[in-house]
């Protein structure tokens, strides 16, 4: 498979409910465009600067089996009120003249009411499939402020198998660099041998830009022991490009697999 697959088709070819979504936003007076949209099982947060994943009867991170992602970047803290709670995810967009600026992501919590004459338009509560058509749209276009952002909301969407639109965007050379290797990055979170498959292969392709591929080994090593240490060994092996293997041996190297110990033997030993 080519990596110059453009993604034109996340707009061109989406539902209309989602071009709708895209067409309300920018009719959207500038300034604050909220949207909520159900969360997947599994995805809780605290309605703030807490997101966390792999949950279970409501026990959302905080050292309870989760994986957790804390969200801090100088948010305006009084959005949202928030409790523990899994699900909405809500978006909460900045527009200006018809476009995205930038993006932030809550999971759970109530919208605060707006201020004063703050200008804050509120989509309400949105199809899981129509917000991610939406974001991945957003995250594929060069000039749209936030698509890095746009990433994380869309894997936290209810009934939407993200993983292949990942792979297919970390693959699309028009798209940005820093939201291709965002892509990357959440793919390395989706667990299955499907998942590592295509991250295999995508470090494998020829005319994919080399940072992309280093970001690929790395979400590799995130990959469960049994799926991603044997491709980052095979990697290490016979990669043509000495920094891709490099940074296998790197991410081998932090596993502290007996495989990967076997590896850094026989290489050292190797006359």
């Amino acid at each position: 498979m080519t990596g110059r697959l453009v993604l034109v088709w996340a707009l061109v070819a989406a539902p209309a409910a989602a071009q709708r979504l895209g067409t309300r936003v920018a009719a959207a007076p500038d300034g604050i465009v909220r949207l909520s949209f159900a969360a997947r099982p599994g995805v809780c947060g605290d309605g703030h600067n807490v997101i966390a994943l792999e949950c279970a009867g409501g026990k959302c991170g905080w050292g309870r089996g989760g994986r957790t992602i804390t969200v801090d970047r100088g948010f305006d803290r009084d959005e949202v009120e928030y409790d523990c709670e899994p699900g909405p995810v809500r978006v909460s967009l900045t527009v200006r003249t018809g476009r995205v600026q930038s993006l932030r992501t809550y999971v759970g919590g109530r919208w605060v009411a707006p201020r004063g004459d703050a200008a804050v338009t509120d989509l309400g509560t949105v199809a899981s499939r129509d917000a991610v058509e939406f974001l991945l749209g957003l995250a594929t276009q060069e000039d749209a402020g936030g698509g890095e952002e746009a990433i994380l909301p869309l894997t936290l969407a209810d009934s939407v198998i993200v993983w292949p639109l990942l792979l297919k965007l970390a693959r699309d050379d028009r798209a940005p660099r820093r939201t291709r290797r965002q892509a990357v990055f959440w793919l390395g979170q989706a667990a299955g041998d499907a998942a590592t498959r295509g991250l295999a292969d995508l470090i494998d392709e020829g005319d994919v830009d080399r940072d992309v591929k280093e970001q690929a080994v790395f979400a590799l090593s995130q990959q469960p022991h049994d799926a991603g240490v044997p491709a980052l060994i095979r990697i290490a092996r016979t990669h043509p490009e000495p920094g891709v293997r490099r940074k296998a041996l790197f991410w081998l190297g932090q596993s502290g697999d007996p495989r990967a110990l076997a590896l850094f033997e026989e290489l050292l030993t190797k006359p």
